[in-house]
């Protein structure tokens, strides 16, 4: 395509992509696959002829568009591009994208800013769901200067707040899809959960790990990826998410005890490499878990008491820190976690 194509490049938490207006994009789903894959230089481990970054972080698109929907701003939809083979999908939420969706959304005439703060709501197409961001606007406009500052971010920048409810089983129909706290697979136990993210939850010691590797100690370890991805695999029809061979989900978390005072420790799977920090939505369902009697990271995990439950989740690069406010039943109800965005680039891209 010879004509250029309105983008916004824009950091989302700990991932980086690109933000596109869905009528800016072919309204055909192969067409628009076709040319993102292009856009990202995909399939290709370098992403040499495109604006991907040669990893599963930075090759990610957001479409976002006004909504229709009761009570709704815009509707967003993320779309994973595959660095090294030709594959675009839906199959997954980012909550590290979403961040970047309301700023987008203001700074697109979207949403129109209403004071020092901008609540957009945020309509997740990969999932049904709704989630609320809070973006500082003073003077009208996005603001990306801040003091807030996340875990694998350089920096500080202004605070996007992120609010979820009614995530449990976004899509596999229930957050414990077997209906069990804990499914033998391949000889491992697991919780299969899926509160926002289709997770898979095992502790880091059953596969031969111990939970505190860094990120390329483990991307180099090829059985240990190998055991995973069988259990993988078999967990994918557990969760009512079919064969999951060419799929980005279920996430494969691996727990251990908290080893810098939070509540559990993660090393996390995307699905085939290691994630340098973890997901948004990855962190919530794993969060779950720690709540949850009898699974494996509620094995391991140190969780405060009261119905409100700050649960920091320990990571490769720093913590991320999940707010779960629970309903009289004892259930998540919802929850809430601190991220930050940057508008890294407005103009055209060509592919």
């Amino acid at each position: 395509m010879s004509d250029g194509i309105r983008c916004m490049w824009m950091r989302g938490g700990t991932s980086k992509g690109g933000f596109f207006l869905a009528d800016d994009l072919p309204a055909d789903p192969a067409a628009r696959d076709a040319l993102l894959l292009r856009v990202m230089g995909s399939p290709d481990p370098r992403q040499i002829d495109g604006m991907g970054g040669a990893d599963p972080l930075t090759s990610k698109v957001a479409v976002v568009a006004k909504s229709s929907r009761p009570g709704v701003d815009v509707d967003y939809l993320f779309l994973q591009v595959f660095v090294d083979q030709a594959i675009v999908t839906d199959a997954q939420n980012c909550g590290n994208m979403l961040a970047g969706v309301g700023p987008f959304a203001i700074e697109r005439g979207l949403v129109a800013a209403t004071g020092d703060e901008t609540r957009v709501a945020i309509f997740m197409e990969n999932t049904g769901q709704i989630a609320v961001a809070t973006v500082r606007t003073p003077g009208g406009v996005p603001t990306y200067a801040g003091e807030a500052r996340i875990d694998g971010v350089l920096g500080t920048a202004a605070p996007v707040p992120l609010e979820f409810r009614d995530t449990a089983g976004s899509s596999c129909g229930a957050l414990l899809p077997t209906g069990n706290a804990v499914d033998e697979i391949e000889g491992v136990a697991c919780t299969l959960i899926d509160n926002g993210m289709p997770c898979v939850v095992f502790s880091a010691a059953e596969v031969g790990a111990t939970g505190y590797e860094d990120r390329e100690t483990l991307d180099g370890d090829s059985a240990l990826k190998a055991r995973i991805e069988a259990i993988r695999l078999k967990a994918g029809p557990l969760m009512n998410l079919g064969d999951v061979t060419e799929k980005s989900v279920p996430k494969m978390m691996l727990v251990a005890p908290p080893g810098h005072g939070g509540a559990v420790t993660v090393r996390s799977f995307i699905p085939h490499r290691a994630h340098a920090t973890i997901g948004v939505l990855g962190a919530v369902s794993v969060a779950t878990a720690c709540l949850i009697p009898g699974s494996p990271a509620a094995a391991v995990a140190v969780v405060p008491d009261g119905p409100v439950k700050t649960v920091s989740v320990e990571h490769p690069t720093g913590e991320m820190s999940c707010v779960l406010t629970l309903d009289d039943a004892g259930q998540v109800a919802t929850a809430a976690l601190l991220r930050t965005a940057r508008k890294l680039m407005d103009g055209e891209v060509f592919a």
